[in-house]
């Protein structure tokens, strides 16, 4: 298997001095990337002191050292350096984060610039910041992305890193970039190199096709995964990335699949005649949780991976549904109507010391664990709103208030939830972002109707 090498490269005064670097094997369709770290740090402090959504950042195009032709863009590696800095400044603007500006709107530095930025050209555009790029063919058509980040006050680069990519990559580079810039400037862990599973919805409100899809994290590179024949249902990604796991009705047969998505390969885990809703990964891998209603009641059960006998962790009289572990794999948060009303609880992972963690009058449903561990998002469903919690249950907000929100997933950093959304009256769904503010929702494109969305770990 190629690994593509994700180097932080000791930028001299020139990207020259780094360009005849061998970082490695391109990547290819879920494989892992190796990180080589820099041997002088790069880092310094930041002068700005304000709030981060008054943070200007310029991104002007990437710059080339000569417009050579590549498989990335037809037009050469000048029409690929706009590209970049583009998708960077996309992603910055809709994380609600930040001011920037891009590329279109600001003049072009040469390459020689990258690494010696003109201070008084930018000086008086009104930005604290300045991302400078480049970008280079290479004579095995991969390409080198380099990607740097200037305070403007002090005249100084913060940060820098390189990227040797396959030209189908080239996306991967510009997120690659803006998590840089991003957790550099805000302590936080990157997400815009990740993607998204969700299912695809066509035809009547009645009758709809679902079908599994997948997509970056900004929507690009989509990709329907099943045909429709069968209907697909909540997708999730395995912590490697490297497969996803969902439901499917076969014959009217509820069935849970480990798709492989490098290979396209589908291993069937466990099948039944009765009602079987909601696969989830455990955080190591190795096991599948899901719901199943069996004589009238539904509990949770858990099932190897790799198939075999299922274990019933929960079996109280009553509904109880989900299941999403813990980052640490320790607990896992469901819901349960075992109360009378939907609420959400927790239990070891071995399915001991149950106990509910949601009150206050409120419906809780399909809970999330952040992936920080620090919050559980859910669905209240007695508005349908998306809301979080902390794990013991307090601090209750709601974050959206749409007409019919649900189904959070989170961002790999835990600081986004994902949702799907349906519309009054015309039953259409689409998916929606929020942040942990509630301030800073926007909607994700796809080419069709979209729910049950999974937002999958940070790309290996």
């Amino acid at each position: 298997m190629k690994k593509l090498i994700i180097a932080t490269l000791a930028f001299a005064a020139s990207p020259l001095a780094a360009q005849n670097q061998d970082l490695g094997e391109p990547i290819g369709e879920g494989q892992e990337v190796e990180t080589i770290e820099e041997e002088e740090g790069l880092t310094g402090s930041v002068s700005f002191e304000g709030n981060l959504d008054d943070l200007g950042i310029a991104i002007p195009a990437f710059a080339t050292d000569r417009n050579a032709p590549t498989p990335a863009n037809a037009n050469g590696t000048e029409a690929l350096g706009l590209e970049l800095a583009r998708v960077i400044t996309s992603d910055l603007r809709n994380n609600g984060l930040f001011k920037p500006t891009g590329p279109d709107s600001l003049p072009k530095p040469s390459f020689a610039n990258i690494t010696a930025p003109v201070w008084s050209t930018w000086g008086v555009r009104g930005a604290e910041m300045l991302v400078h790029g480049y970008v280079r063919a290479r004579s095995d058509d991969r390409l080198t992305v380099g990607c740097y980040l200037y305070d403007m006050a002090l005249q100084q680069r913060l940060v820098a890193e390189g990227w040797v990519v396959a030209p189908a990559d080239w996306r991967r580079a510009a997120h690659k970039c803006a998590d840089l810039v991003y957790s550099r400037l805000t302590g936080e862990s990157p997400f815009f190199d990740s993607r998204i599973a969700y299912i695809a919805e066509t035809g009547p409100k009645d009758n709809r096709t679902k079908r599994l899809a997948i997509m970056d994290s900004d929507g690009a590179n989509h990709r329907f995964i099943t045909t429709g024949r069968s209907t697909a249902l909540t997708p999730r990604y395995s912590p490697d990335y490297k497969k996803l796991v969902y439901l499917s009705y076969v014959d009217g047969n509820p069935r849970i699949y480990v798709y492989d998505i490098g290979t396209g390969k589908q291993t069937l885990v466990t099948q039944s005649e009765n009602p079987t809703f909601a696969p989830r990964w455990s955080p190591d891998g190795r096991w599948i949780l899901y719901s199943m209603a069996v004589g009238g009641n539904t509990d949770i059960y858990r099932v190897s991976a790799q198939g075999g006998r299922s274990e019933r962790l929960t079996d109280t009289p009553g509904i109880d549904i989900g299941g999403s572990y813990s980052p640490d794999g320790r607990s896992i948060v469901f819901e349960s109507d075992r109360s009378g009303a939907q609420q959400c609880y927790v239990m070891n992972s071995d399915g001991a010391n149950q106990r509910r963690i949601s009150f206050g009058g409120s419906r809780c449903a399909t809970p999330e664990w952040s992936p920080r561990g620090d919050q559980i998002a859910f669905t209240n469903s007695s508005s349908f709103n998306v809301s979080v919690m902390t794990p013991s249950g307090g601090n209750v907000r709601t974050l959206t208030r749409g007409w019919q929100d649900e189904a959070p997933t989170w961002a790999p950093n835990g600081r986004i939830i994902q949702f799907f959304r349906t519309e009054r009256n015309t039953g259409k769904t689409s998916l929606w972002q929020v942040d942990l503010t509630g301030e800073n929702e926007r909607s994700l494109p796809t080419p069709v109707d979209a729910s049950d969305p999974a937002w999958g770990p940070i790309l290996p």
